[in-house]
């Protein structure tokens, strides 16, 4: 029999999350730019688990459709994070950097894998982070509505 992904297949149809643990990181790259025309393909999953230690890209779109499977093109370029703990990313998780709301985890997209995932945040305007005024060591944070957000994110 051959393995299938039950969110490629169409099988999973609710959101199977009841509980999980908000996941910290911080900022060790802030950077600059857009691209347009990106063709970030995002992969159909909704959720990615990262470890303690993993440094992964934080992508700006501000396109409204933006979600797993879908494919965003206006990108602007937030920085790096290292996550501090491991845990679970789900698309819709809201994402805090230096204390304040960016967006929400859109999707993820594994062109520079295994060097590292590019996490897709989809914002008001798709500002970098050098736009954003984002600092160097500022606490990144990602957390589903309903879970404790006190001390996680700075």
């Amino acid at each position: 029999m051959v393995p299938t992904d039950p969110y490629v297949t169409g099988l999973l149809q609710e959101n199977f999350f009841a509980q999980k643990s908000p996941v910290a990181g911080r900022l060790v790259v802030v950077l600059r730019g857009h691209l347009e025309g990106r063709e970030l393909e995002l992969i159909p999953q909704p959720s990615r688990a990262v470890t303690a230690g993993e440094v992964h890209e934080l992508v700006a779109v501000d396109e409204p459709k933006a979600g797993p499977g879908r494919v965003v093109n206006r990108v602007a370029f937030l920085g790096f994070v290292e996550f501090l703990s491991g845990g679970v990313l789900v698309a819709g998780d809201e994402v805090r950097v230096g204390g304040r709301v960016v967006g929400r985890l859109a999707g993820y997209d594994l062109t520079h894998m295994p060097n590292h995932m590019n996490l897709v945040i989809l914002t008001p305007g798709a500002l970098s982070g050098e736009e954003m005024g984002l600092e160097l060591g500022a606490a990144v944070g990602f957390a589903g509505s309903g879970e404790e957000r006190e001390g996680t994110h700075g």
